[in-house]
């Protein structure tokens, strides 16, 4: 299997907002960025857009390591949320519908076919590809908050 670094990071304007995601992908010398945008949405919509984007550029299996400032992603893939949320209906709690359930789906069936390890950073804290992914969202988040003016 190819090892593969991802960096991702989004970016809400709002919450709800404009917003936009960013994506760096590392395969030994070659780097290709990513990124995206909607005119309404959230900052985890765009966290977890940019993973599910950057893992289905992927055209083959591959280890990645999957860099990220976003817990809430770490978080529910690591300590197995999601997966339980998704046994659970799309629920968090008998009251409680978890959020994003279509973006949680398109990404666990990505971890099914990678193997993906999470690393945690902190945001805004100087790691070059996480400022570098901020930059990329933010870009996307403005040309979507200038259409809607």
């Amino acid at each position: 299997m190819k090892k593969v670094e991802i960096f991702t990071d989004g970016a809400c304007s709002g919450n709800p907002g404009p917003g936009g995601w960013g994506a760096i992908l590392r395969y030994g010398k070659n780097v290709k960025e990513l990124s995206g945008g909607e005119a309404q949405t959230t900052n985890n919509r765009m966290e977890l857009t940019a993973v599910i984007s950057a893992l289905s550029a992927l055209k083959e299996p591959c280890e990645v390591v999957l860099t990220s400032d976003s817990k809430y992603i770490i978080d529910a893939v690591t300590k197995g949320w999601a997966v339980s949320w998704r046994s659970r209906g799309w629920r968090r709690g008998k009251n409680e519908k978890a959020l994003n359930p279509d973006l949680w789906e398109q990404l666990l069936l990505l971890l099914e076919k990678h193997k993906v390890e999470f690393v945690w950073v902190k945001g805004h804290a100087g790691h070059p590809e996480n400022e570098r992914c901020d930059e990329l969202a933010v870009i996307q988040s403005k040309k979507y908050s200038a259409t809607a003016d």
